[in-house]
């Protein structure tokens, strides 16, 4: 009977659990969901808007030519600076940025964002993807922007902002920040 009383007492006087239950969590995040779909908060109306990589203008550069380029074979040019390698390549599938009549010529630099591994001798050109990096395996997709397919690398490799001119390849600019270099490439 002692030890009945003493448990009662112990059990009143605990706190209130300060999580939420699974159906207050449900509630609550429905009810912010509709908020701010329907634009009731000023500020969040537009959160769901479209988001753009950053580009960095450079000087226009002649890196090859349609015709002569084949599929599944990259090729190597320095740009935006000399010793900055990247690759050109045409993939034979249409890819996000892509230039030519299949949108399916790219360029990428060819350091791993992760750690700066060296890719220029790791395109698979079956898979259209760069990589593995050989420091921590990185793998890169360039069909989609150079996204990250696996591996420890958080950003996507910077892509070649490419244009065609007649059957000359210019590089224009670049998307995103090459490995070792601060403020979007101002070396």
């Amino acid at each position: 009977m002692k030890h009945e009383r003493m448990r009662q007492a112990a059990d009143t006087e605990r706190e209130p659990a300060a999580c939420m239950s699974r159906r207050e969590f449900l509630l609550t995040g429905g009810l912010a969901a509709s908020i701010v779909a329907l634009g009731a908060l000023p500020g969040l109306a537009g959160a769901a808007t479209g988001l753009y990589a950053l580009r960095a203008e450079y000087p226009r550069l002649r890196v090859g030519s349609i015709s002569t380029l084949k599929e599944g074979i990259a090729h190597t040019f320095d740009y935006p600076y000399p010793g900055v390698t990247n690759i050109l390549a045409k993939l034979g599938t249409p890819a996000g940025g892509g230039i030519g009549t299949g949108n399916d010529i790219v360029a990428f630099n060819t350091l791993c964002t992760h750690l700066g591994g060296d890719l220029s001798k790791a395109y698979k050109p079956e898979h259209q993807l760069l990589g593995p990096c050989p420091r921590h395996l990185t793998t890169f997709d360039l069909t989609r922007h150079g996204m990250v397919v696996t591996g420890h690398a958080t950003e996507s490799l910077p892509q070649i902002v490419l244009e065609a001119g007649g059957d000359d390849i210019y590089a224009v600019g670049v998307m995103g920040l090459i490995y070792g270099f601060a403020g979007n490439l101002q070396g």
